[in-house]
């Protein structure tokens, strides 16, 4: 949010400036005609590193290329591919990470993709609905979030994805009161609140007049309605307490009052914002029994 949202220079009572898929078939073919000296091999060829490249062996052991002949490549979809760089053969997808794909044809996945392993051990094992935020760039305000569910045999079923705001200037892991970025983290999710009525959240819900904002954002638009529902992120707070809350146990300068709120149609303070409706469908969702948590960051953090 921008300085004229309610977030900063507010009485302690008030929130910080937030004024913001295993293997594929392949079958060994004869050399395109069209492609002279060129021949495809299926999937079950398998990648060896070596210490000048890639090394290329067939479903029996067989050399198909020198190292030097191969390069890795990385497709859309997370696979793995070699092209060999000479146009003597090429390698058609070799791996398919289970992480970033769902590979029982029921939606699931074994783990968070773009979420990396350093990220992982941060989330609780009792956690089980993820609120992943997912930057577009380290210095991008735009992100997606999508609110992911453990599976009772432990593996995530996503939600829909929601287009977000974050921090006018990207995001940080070490956040800094008005630094204009979002925290990069792993938090729980304990409260909720707003000006309107409970729209059915299990959350504890605080209705309050004190989240009533106005003013105009870093792009000229309006705030209002901005903090009609929100989440608070607990970064910097106290759980169990209204969003409104200042209480800073990490002190004034790290910030707080950081909120999943109503977006207004431009980047944020440090918050995250989603669409009114989605922002109603995520409060919702929300069930304390599941531990929920909002793992924010962006692309490349998240990844670590």
């Amino acid at each position: 949010m921008s300085r004229t949202e309610r977030t900063a220079d507010l009485p302690p009572s008030q929130p910080e400036p937030d004024p913001r898929q295993g293997r594929r078939r392949g079958r060994r073919r004869k050399p395109s005609r069209s492609r002279a000296g060129a021949a495809t091999v299926g999937t079950a060829a398998v990648l060896v590193a070596a210490a000048g490249g890639w090394l290329a062996f067939g479903p029996q052991g067989a050399l198909l290329t020198t190292a030097a002949s191969v390069a890795p490549v990385r497709a859309e979809d997370g696979t793995t591919a070699a092209r060999v760089q000479s146009g003597s053969l090429d390698v058609g997808h070799v791996s398919s990470p289970a992480a970033n794909r769902s590979d029982r044809n029921d939606g699931t996945v074994a783990e968070l993709p773009g979420v990396g392993p350093a990220f992982r051990a941060k989330i609780p094992a009792s956690a089980d609905q993820v609120l992943l935020v997912s930057g577009e760039g380290r210095n991008s305000a735009h992100s997606t979030a999508t609110l992911w569910t453990r599976t009772a045999d432990g593996r995530w079923q996503p939600g829909t994805a929601w287009p977000a705001h974050n921090a006018l200037k990207g995001w940080t892991p070490d956040h800094h009161l008005d630094d204009l970025r979002s925290p990069v983290g792993v938090y729980p999710l304990s409260d909720a609140g707003g000006l309107r009525p409970n729209p059915g959240t299990k959350l504890p819900y605080y209705r309050d007049a004190n989240f009533t904002i106005g003013g105009k954002g870093f792009e000229g638009e309006d705030l209002e309605g901005s903090f009609d529902y929100v989440v608070a992120i607990d970064y910097n707070r106290v759980a169990g307490t209204s969003p409104l809350d200042g209480t800073k146990p990490l002190g004034p300068a790290k910030g707080g009052g950081i909120w999943v709120h109503v977006d207004h149609g431009g980047p944020t303070h440090a918050c995250v914002s989603l669409a009114e409706q989605d922002m109603v469908a995520l409060v919702r969702a929300l069930d304390p029994a599941a531990h929920p948590v909002i793992v924010m960051g962006d692309e490349a953090s998240l990844a670590a």
